[in-house]
């Protein structure tokens, strides 16, 4: 760790790459981060004002409690209310907004929803727990996806019957696409998740960059990383190539991660998924395959599609798709707070909204 604090936020490495990003960049440019992390870790070092002003960080979908659509949460919100229930969670989502309320407030009421750290803590409380359903909200984008597989993959060695997951895994690599085909792109390089690279490796990265012409640098979540990767990609820009550059090398393999990829092969397909924000993306999004239907809640419970219900006064989409930033909306620190969130960007850990109200940037 003190490796990390030392060499990954040396202020004179900073200002020496600051210093090189501001002799490269020669035009203005747009670069989207895409991941959660990286969109906290500049706002929290303030690293978008210290650019020069051609260069426009824009943030994306790269929560994904933020792009789970109002609908499953509302199915979610079905379950927890269930009696025979022991409604399981990473603890960013219980206070995410469904249409009328969120998990944390049926669990106020007495609902049995529990903070996990693992989905295998879920299995574990089925085991112990015989006479109950429980049930695992598994969201996340490919970095969660293996931890899940292995936890259907264990319940299903146990013979249990009453372990289910409620699956909202959305896929990165689709999403980008979707964002440089809408008609108004301005997207023109991108900061690529470091933790998904991790897992999946950079072959679908390398795919994309060559096939719209787009830059892409994986990168870590230091301020040194941040700044490393935006001078390879104004560098890209500057000289009109279009690569994937490895900044997070210490962590991302051009194969990824082989056994956690095969796992989530095992026990998951890919499938239509849709993202709050963004609609509708085909082949986003993983569903359990047919023969681990047992464990689909969705269709052990029956669930229901519901009618979304965003707050009117919530710009969530248009923050997701990078058309807006947070100070732009009119509920911003107002009407909408971490406390009182009108929608999952300002709840979520990696949520771009909760990033700029915690570092007190209106």
């Amino acid at each position: 760790m003190l490796k990390h604090l030392d060499e990954y936020r040396d202020p004179a490495l900073a200002r020496k790459l600051l210093a090189e990003i501001a002799a490269v960049t020669t035009r203005p440019w747009v670069i989207m981060e895409i991941c959660g992390g990286h969109t906290h870790a500049i706002i929290r070092h303030g690293i978008d004002l210290l650019l020069p002003r051609q260069l426009e960080l824009v943030h994306g979908p790269g929560c994904p409690v933020c792009v789970t659509p109002v609908a499953l949460i509302d199915q979610a919100l079905a379950l927890a209310r269930r009696p025979e229930v022991i409604f399981t969670s990473f603890g960013d989502m219980l206070r995410v907004p469904g249409s009328r309320e969120s998990l944390a407030r049926i669990r106020a009421r007495g609902g049995d929803i529990r903070t996990v750290y693992s989905p295998l803590e879920a299995v574990n409380l089925a085991v112990q727990n015989p006479a109950q359903e429980v049930v695992f909200f598994a969201v996340g984008f490919e970095t969660t996806a293996p931890g899940n597989a292995l936890a259907v993959q264990q319940a299903a060695r146990l013979g249990l019957t009453n372990f289910s997951l409620l699956v909202s895994h959305v896929l990165v690599p689709p999403a980008i696409g979707a964002l440089l085909a809408a008609p108004d792109n301005r997207i023109q390089a991108f900061l690529a998740p470091g933790h998904v690279c991790t897992v999946e490796g950079l072959q679908d990265y390398e795919a994309m960059a060559a096939a719209h012409q787009v830059p892409m640098v994986p990168a870590g979540f230091e301020p040194v990383d941040i700044l490393a990767a935006i001078l390879l990609l104004v560098r890209q820009l500057e000289e009109g190539r279009a690569q994937v550059e490895n900044e997070y090398r210490r962590s991302v393999r051009p194969e990824g991660n082989p056994a956690a990829r095969l796992a989530v092969e095992q026990v998951f397909q890919v499938c239509h998924r849709t993202w709050r924000g963004l609609g509708e993306i085909p082949a986003s999004g993983l569903r359990l395959r047919p023969e681990f239907a047992a464990f689909d809640a969705q269709c052990k419970f029956a669930l229901e599609e519901t009618g979304e219900m965003e707050s009117p006064q919530c710009i969530s989409g248009a923050i997701l798709r990078g058309e807006s930033k947070p100070p732009q909306c009119p509920a911003f620190g107002k009407e909408c707070t971490p406390e009182h969130p009108l929608g999952a960007t300002m709840v979520s850990s990696e949520g771009a909204c909760a990033a700029y109200r915690h570092a007190n940037r209106q």
